[in-house]
């Protein structure tokens, strides 16, 4: 059985789950190291991260996913940055405030195939109101945490204050005696259940080899966005709690990098289908980021799929994932073949702000 069979049996991939990266590209360009002329492979899931990695300068960014919903965000970014001033992609995304963003969206859409203008087109409305940033499965269901339930719990004020930058000490005070409170604690039980977020949030079929309480591996990952990160630079934090990105911003919607990838869009290979996309043509790449794909396989399929990653990766390749729930790390009968980057890990746990994600994982394969 491959990858792309096992989930797609299980998954529906004809909407959009996430409708903009929650996975921090800054440690995903740091981890990929110097890949400068070389080709990267990305699963795409909405494609802020495949255009970050065109500011580490490869020659080819080759760009896969089961869902062609998947495939329309990245898409839509491209024209995005080719059609608009950074300040209007950030209004047409969702990060900031805006009442012209069906306006915005025509222009990204408009030199653009006929499908996905079509795609798009049809949320028009859902853009306007919440951003393109805003319109996915993930984000609906924080939209709802955000302003139908947060607002029991905690007030705007305690909300502003989370993001007042502070010293660790005062953030780990902050956290324990204003914020984590016992109306906090029975609303992540509820809503961060396996239940709720596998209805509302992600898929169920994702949580097939997952062990152990969701509500409590949130709870556990909050205490590092809240105290081991500072909050007020936060962007992910910042559009759960507030619904926009406020000043800070992830990697790739940052102005410094604007045009720097809109000069490399075509650098861009887009792929509709699994790893096999890639994996199969005999082409042999750079750097992997395989975003968190190997959380919804059993172990003998990723074995499998591991397996042959290594065959088309190139002599001192890195292979970049992450794991919210489940673990997985190379196979034991492939352990040999790669080398674990201890150090690069732990450096970018660290400063990782995108704070689902109990583990990154950085391997590179060996000469």
């Amino acid at each position: 059985m491959t990858q792309s069979s096992e989930i797609a049996e299980k998954a529906a991939f004809d909407y959009i789950r996430y409708a903009q990266l929650w996975e921090d590209a800054d440690v995903l360009t740091a981890a990929l190291g110097d890949v400068t002329g070389g080709t990267l492979v990305s699963i795409c899931s909405a494609g802020d991260n495949a255009l970050a990695m065109l500011t580490l300068d490869p020659a080819k960014v080759v760009v896969v996913d089961l869902s062609p919903a998947q495939i329309a965000c990245l898409h839509l970014r491209v024209g995005a940055f080719r059609n608009l001033s950074h300040p209007e992609f950030l209004e047409l995304m969702g990060a900031v405030k805006s009442d012209r963003r069906a306006a915005l969206l025509e222009r990204a859409i408009a030199d653009l195939d006929a499908d996905t203008k079509a795609f798009w087109a049809s949320l028009s409305d859902d853009v306007a109101q919440h951003g393109a940033g805003g319109v996915g499965k993930f984000e609906r269901y924080f939209r709802i945490f955000r302003t139908r339930l947060l607002p029991l719990v905690h007030s705007r004020r305690t909300i502003d204050d989370t993001f007042v930058s502070r010293p660790k000490a005062e953030r780990q005070d902050f956290l324990d005696t204003r914020f984590i409170t016992w109306r906090w604690r029975l609303l992540l039980n509820v809503f961060f259940s396996r239940f709720v977020m596998g209805r509302m949030g992600r898929d169920k079929a994702f949580f097939d080899h997952v062990d152990g309480s969701p509500a409590q591996h949130v709870a556990r990952r909050i205490r590092h966005a809240a105290v081991d990160c500072d909050p007020a630079e936060n962007p992910y934090l910042h559009w759960i709690l507030k619904g926009t990105h406020g000043a800070a911003l992830p990697m790739t919607w940052r102005a410094e990098h604007y045009d720097v990838i809109r000069s490399r869009l075509d650098r861009l290979d887009i792929r509709s289908g699994s790893l096999e996309a890639f994996v199969s043509t005999g082409e042999k790449a750079d750097g992997f980021n395989l975003s968190d794909i190997f959380e919804y396989m059993s172990h003998d399929v990723f074995a499998q799929v591991y397996e042959g990653i290594l065959s088309a990766a190139s002599p001192n390749a890195r292979l970049v994932y992450w794991n919210m729930m489940a673990p997985r790390r190379v196979p034991t009968d492939l352990q040999h073949r790669v080398n674990t980057l201890t150090d690069v890990e732990d450096t970018q746990k660290q400063r990782d702000k995108a704070f689902f994600y109990s583990d990154f994982v950085v391997e590179e394969v060996r000469p």
